[in-house]
């Protein structure tokens, strides 16, 4: 089990009282020579306190965006066993699918989204894996992990299965550091710590909102990117490199997010993990997972929320077409130009506290501000206030984080 500690301001501080008490560093050094017990007031705590993550699964709810048979399932059940699931059936609302026995699952339809939300149900996408943000909306629990059917269990390269889930929930509980870079990756880890030089003041972190894992076999390209590969001589169609370090991506840096391995802290981002009006009847495709991690990093930044990427991995077994997915992504590639500096540029006012009221707040400058890329955006923007609204009647009350007084008016 992970240590869950880091070196911090204390060891600072209690250094600075050896070496008062020893006339300086070299001071302190002999006098370690005599009794090496000095040093103990330095020693990270032995007995922190250590999360028990296979027990903090049962506070996730797994969403999975589907249109066929969840065999895939089968591979997870060491690690997602004891889960509750919520199943988004995607397309024809009459074909069954099978989902192994054994498990806890919700199955929601289209009908079931239109009977639950009425007229909120036009928010929620359709023939699109943004639909899996139906499952946000319903959940109750603190954490959500979404995972696409086509993601199986990986292993390290020990040759260790993977538990992605224990992953996600260990990048979840331990802090971020988005506000200046550690060269040695995640302080939190075992065989890690923060490097030479890095603020004492700055090692408390804060809350972690999103844990974005990546993927051995098949990348997420897009159909450009993935023909060019294709017809090259670089052996990037596959990727078996398993990078053994998860990272807090900075403040104002946006990111690429992918939702087939994706998990949050649902009390804390929930209102804005919408993954916008996609799929039939958009003139756009493929990007409701980037929507959500844009507008969501935004607000991160602003309210003093943290987002790691890297581990966990899974292993993602099958690449789309890319002449279908390039026919979908054609006005994104004009539109994302102007998207990514406009959401690394967005101010919210003092008003906006909490999660919720930034995402409103964003949802207006979407019909405002983007609207002169193209009419869509002023339906989009729309459909974030319209998801807000289902958001706050299926969950009262709850905001997502609300930033202390000083942190949003840095």
């Amino acid at each position: 089990m992970p240590s869950f500690v880091a070196s911090d301001e204390r060891v600072w501080r209690e250094a600075e009282k050896l070496a008062a008490a020893h006339g300086g560093p070299r001071g302190v050094q002999k006098a370690v020579e005599k009794d090496a017990s000095l040093l103990k007031v330095l020693a990270l705590p032995e007995e922190a306190e250590r999360i028990d993550l296979n027990a903090l699964k049962n506070e996730v709810d797994i969403v999975i965006p589907t249109i066929r048979d969840c065999d895939f399932l089968e591979q997870w059940r060491p690690f997602f066993g004891q889960c509750h699931l919520i199943i988004i059936k995607d397309g024809d609302p009459d074909k069954p699918i099978r989902v192994p026995e054994g498990y806890s699952y919700e199955l929601y339809t289209r009908r079931d989204i239109e009977r639950i939300l009425g007229e909120k149900a036009k928010c929620i996408s359709f023939k699109s894996a943004a639909c899996r943000c139906f499952g946000f909306l319903v959940s109750k629990k603190k954490y959500i992990y979404t995972i696409d059917d086509d993601c199986f269990v990986c292993k390290d390269p020990s040759g260790k299965e993977v538990d992605a889930l224990q992953g996600h929930l260990f990048n979840l509980v331990t802090p971020a550091t988005p506000y200046y870079f550690n060269t040695m990756y995640d302080p939190w880890e075992d065989d890690a710590d923060f490097v030479a030089c890095y603020p004492f003041t700055m090692r408390r972190g804060v809350p972690t909102a999103m844990s974005h894992g990546m993927w051995l076999n098949v990348p997420d390209y897009d159909g450009p990117t993935q023909l060019a590969i294709d017809n090259s001589r670089k052996p990037a169609q596959n990727s078996y490199r398993y990078v053994d370090a998860t990272l807090t991506i900075p403040k104002g840096s946006l990111f690429s997010c992918c939702g087939m391995n994706l998990a949050f802290n649902r009390e804390l981002v929930g209102p804005s993990m919408y993954f916008g009006l996609m799929g039939q009847g958009t003139p756009w495709g493929r990007y409701e997972d980037m929507w959500a991690g844009w507008s969501t990093k935004a607000i991160c930044d602003h309210l003093g929320l943290g987002v790691k990427t890297g581990k966990p991995y899974i292993w993602h077994s099958k690449a789309s077409n890319p002449y279908a997915n390039w026919d979908v992504e054609v006005n994104g590639f004009h539109w994302q130009e102007v998207i990514v500096p406009f959401f690394q540029n967005m101010k919210f006012s003092s008003k906006a506290t909490t999660v919720l009221d930034c995402y409103r707040e964003a949802a207006e400058k979407v019909k405002t501000e983007l609207v002169a890329l193209d009419p869509y955006f002023s339906q989009l923007g729309a459909m974030m206030e319209v998801w807000l609204d289902a958001w706050e009647e299926l969950n009262p009350g709850m905001k997502g984080f609300e930033a202390p007084k000083s942190a949003n008016s840095a």
